[in-house]
């Protein structure tokens, strides 16, 4: 018997990722064995590129909304205000090509039976691909990998990863909170669902190399996604200041 497939938006932020931006969407279309079980929407945000990343992504298929605030975090909010009113999970990837769209199945698996309510894909616990990432990117990811582990407890093996998947309940309480421009975005979004109290894991990923000049600047984009590391450690989330303060009242 044949059950009904799930739907799942795909949130794709881009700047200037014309070149690539078409085999990205096309791979989703090949997944073979997710297209039994899933239905993708496919969610472009332009990031106010200078190329045609638009018009690729259009004619590939996609919906395409641009966002003229610079930035993957504006991008990214962007995208998850932007969810299919139907879609049950979302995915990110980025649209510069080093991600496959075809392992989305291994990401979505642990979600769909309810193993955990986040998935990260890990290019460290994976395939790195020729010089992919670069010997300091490298060094510095393990280093913050190691460093969330050790203070948040979070059983992930690549906090700088670009490709996620979560239950769309977890996006919701998730993106209201979200308030980095940048390339901090994952580690804010990783570090801020931990103290959420989400259950978070990684699965193995491919990662080749990327199509076009890398945004990502190592050293200034480093010390701030280590900035955001350490100041989450006393965030709280919202709705645990408001039991705080019912729980003050009544005990007064």
């Amino acid at each position: 018997m044949s059950t009904a497939k799930k739907l799942v938006t795909v949130v794709i932020p881009c700047y200037n990722e014309g070149a690539s931006i078409a085999n990205v969407i096309h791979g989703f279309k090949c997944t073979s064995i997710a297209d039994d079980y899933f239905n993708f929407d496919i969610l472009v945000i332009d990031n106010n590129s200078k190329d045609n990343t638009s018009e690729e992504a259009k004619n590939a298929g996609a919906r395409v909304i641009t966002e003229t605030k610079q930035g993957k975090g504006h991008a990214i909010r962007t995208g998850f205000n932007n969810i299919h009113p139907s879609a049950e999970y979302v995915v990110m990837l980025d649209g510069d090509d080093t991600y496959r769209p075809e392992e989305v199945l291994r990401m979505l698996e642990p979600l769909h039976h309810n193993f955990c309510d986040v998935v990260v894909g890990s290019r460290l616990g994976g395939k790195i691909r020729g010089d992919a990432m670069h010997s300091v990117n490298r060094a510095g990811n393990w280093l913050y990998t190691h460093l969330v582990r050790l203070v948040y407890s979070v059983n992930i093996t690549d906090v700088l990863s670009g490709y996620f998947a979560w239950k769309r309940p977890v996006v919701e309480n998730l993106a209201p909170n979200l308030v980095s421009s940048g390339f901090a975005i994952e580690m804010e979004m990783i570090t801020k669902m931990s103290k959420m109290g989400y259950e978070i894991y990684s699965v193995p990923i491919s990662y080749n190399l990327r199509a076009g000049e890398s945004h990502l600047r190592p050293f200034h984009d480093g010390a701030l996604i280590l900035q955001m590391l350490g100041r989450n450690i006393i965030w709280k989330h919202q709705q645990s200041k408001i039991i705080e303060n019912l729980e003050l009242k009544e005990n007064t």
